[in-house]
């Protein structure tokens, strides 16, 4: 009944109290108005309320986001963090050198100023390489999340790093959360990750590096359609449609890329 009456709001946005009270926390965040018809609409790939609870995410918890971007998965983890938890959102420098991540800061900010009841707490940090890791105080956090972002840090050479920052963060016993483009096992790994896929062994051994230990992986933000050879990497596919209209139809029906999902526990 749970479940019907979650599908029900989803697609008929069908929002009585008695309808509410039926669905968890974090399922009426991920239905929020707040949210936008092209960002729910992405859920199907992306699985938010499956890959939260695979991290093990309780709105009790203090959680950073790394580089949340536009704040896609910010847009459902402060409204559900609000009222008894902690968002920490580690973003780009203001003084960042790059015009795309003052751009992408700059939307960031404006977000949560439009939004101060859904965003008013959320306490924005850097993470910044190679000399800004400050991501939120050492050893408060019970999850460290990050969404697509591993492939960014080893283009820089500074995948290690980062991943030394967010164990600094963490309390022992806290879950590092990595979903991440899945490259293909029978590929060499490229160093740099030119393509935007990774794959789970070299995430794994970034993870262990940085004092990690494994914990599990899932397959809920596996697509099988992926066939990880394209000629603009993973940005061929949707959401970034990066050859435009060339073979448009073919790529949407991909759909967005095989990802890994991954947890790791600060011992």
């Amino acid at each position: 009944m749970k479940k019907f009456l979650w599908m029900l709001l989803l697609v008929t946005g069908f929002s009585s109290v008695q309808a509410k009270d039926n669905l968890t926390d974090l399922q009426q965040a991920i239905a929020g108005k707040h949210r936008s018809a092209e960002h729910k609409n992405r859920d199907k790939y992306r699985h938010p309320e499956q890959t939260l609870a695979f991290f093990d995410v309780r709105n009790t918890m203090s959680v950073v986001e790394v580089w949340p971007g536009e704040g896609w998965y910010t847009e459902i983890l402060a409204p559900y963090l609000k009222n008894k938890g902690k968002l920490y959102a580690a973003h780009f420098s203001p003084d960042a050198d790059l015009p795309y991540r003052k751009k992408s800061l700059d939307e960031f900010v404006k977000k949560l100023h439009q939004h101060p009841h859904l965003y008013g707490k959320v306490k924005l940090t850097v993470l910044q390489p190679p000399s800004l890791w400050q991501i939120a105080p050492d050893r408060s956090a019970d999850r460290v999340l990050t969404f697509r972002n591993v492939h960014n840090w080893m283009r820089n050479d500074q995948a290690a790093s980062v991943f030394s920052a967010m164990y600094k963060a963490l309390k022992p016993g806290g879950i590092l959360g990595v979903v991440e483009h899945r490259n293909s096992t029978v590929k060499p790994q490229d160093t740099q990750a030119l393509s935007g896929y990774v794959s789970e062994d070299y995430v794994i051994a970034l993870a262990r590096n940085a004092g990690f230990e494994f914990l599990a992986k899932s397959e809920i933000n596996a697509n099988d359609k992926d066939t990880k050879n394209y000629p603009e990497g993973v940005w061929t596919l949707p959401p970034s449609l990066k050859l435009k209209d060339k073979d448009r139809e073919k790529y949407l029906s991909i759909g967005e890329s095989d990802r890994m999902t991954i947890k790791f526990i600060k011992p």
